[in-house]
């Protein structure tokens, strides 16, 4: 489901995704680590309704861009999150310090 929270309108897929361990798509998104392509078997607009209409305000520092290293969001460096890290994050965790001074900046 894809939805447009300025203009509110819904567009609903139905599909197939599949995951394929050589796809060369990854590397036209920086810092993509998996690309889900998705057949579309149906495609159809959704009711809005129920959709609040919202505005950007602004970017999240956190979407990945070109030639820009993405900061290091403060949960990863909590000590309760170890477990569920990927391996390249596992080295992030435990430092809370760094983590409460990160969320006070914000």
């Amino acid at each position: 489901m894809f939805v447009d929270f300025q203009r509110q309108p819904r567009l609903r897929l139905n599909g197939n995704a599949f995951i394929q361990e050589d796809d060369p798509l990854p590397k036209h998104w920086p810092e993509a680590e998996l690309v889900l392509p998705v057949k579309v078997r149906e495609m159809f607009p959704n009711c809005p309704r129920y959709i609040h209409k919202m505005e950007l305000i602004e970017e999240s520092a956190f979407v990945p861009k070109a030639q820009c290293e993405t900061p290091v969001p403060a949960w990863k460096r909590l000590e309760a999150v170890a477990d569920v890290l990927p391996p390249r994050d596992a080295h992030l965790a435990g430092h809370e310090q760094d983590a409460a001074a990160a969320l006070n900046r914000s």
